[in-house]
């Protein structure tokens, strides 16, 4: 797969799958914009690529605001060119161990707001600039929690499922204007948000361990190798697609 000088932007990027995705699309020569609200993480992950022979910058952005938004889209296009691929990788999990009952309702509106809202922002603006450049593709991070119903998670399956939906519909929107939309849909994947849930409660360490038929945490590496691929021209009839990277864990 190669993306020499392409310029591609990843919001999510200071670590886990962002970053991955990040350091993946600048090994086959891209040139990338590593967006997060971790100003630190984000700079870091540039600060990688450059150290590796590539080519990359970092933004501090808050992916629920619009005015944000835009501005991150015109920079990457400002310093790289015109844009070529978007990873919408920025997100949080909320707290994933509580009951309808028991959930607080400003972490609900917080996982709504990042996750669904900085998805359709980003997707909103990118597309603008995919237009001007001729065409591309864009991936949204959704989970296996938009394909299934997450118990104790159900605001985050909710956002997750949201945006599947907006990954679908817009696909449709731009079938014909050189412009392709998929979704992945990572299960438990060895990352900082997955190992801060799992590290509240044993009990949910062995959960997610024992729900994988390989019986392993996904690596974050693995969704990268996906997300590119969704990228490229090898991938050029997948479109609206919600392919599920979960070691089988939808299958069973």
């Amino acid at each position: 797969m190669d993306f020499s000088e392409q310029a591609v932007l990843v919001t999510g990027g200071a670590s886990g799958i962002g970053r991955a995705c990040a350091l993946r699309f600048a090994a086959a020569g891209a040139h990338v914009m590593v967006a997060d609200w971790n100003a630190e993480g984000a700079q870091a992950t540039a600060d990688q690529i450059s150290s590796q022979g590539g080519q990359a910058a970092a933004l501090t952005v808050d992916v629920s605001t619009g005015e944000a938004v835009r501005q991150m889209v015109a920079a990457t296009v400002e310093r790289f060119g015109p844009l070529k691929a978007a990873v919408n990788s920025a997100g949080v999990s909320g707290n994933m161990l509580a009951s309808i009952l028991d959930a607080d309702e400003d972490d609900f509106d917080r996982v709504i707001r990042i996750n669904l809202k900085g998805t359709w922002l980003c997707m909103k603006h990118e597309i603008a600039a995919l237009l001007a450049g001729g065409g591309g593709a864009i991936v949204n991070l959704a989970s296996v929690a938009g394909l299934i119903g997450a118990p104790g998670g159900a605001g985050y399956a909710a956002s997750k499922h949201g945006v599947v939906g907006l990954t679908r519909s817009v696909a449709l929107e731009m079938a014909q204007q050189n412009i392709r939309i998929n979704a992945v849909c990572p299960s438990y994947i060895d990352t900082p948000m997955v190992r801060a849930i799992t590290g509240i409660n044993p009990k949910m360490e062995r959960r997610t361990l024992g729900a994988s038929p390989m019986k392993r945490l996904g690596t974050a590496e693995e969704v990268a190798e996906t997300v590119v691929w969704l990228c490229s021209p090898a991938a050029s009839f997948v479109n609206g697609a919600a392919l599920a990277v979960d070691g089988g864990f939808t299958a069973s």
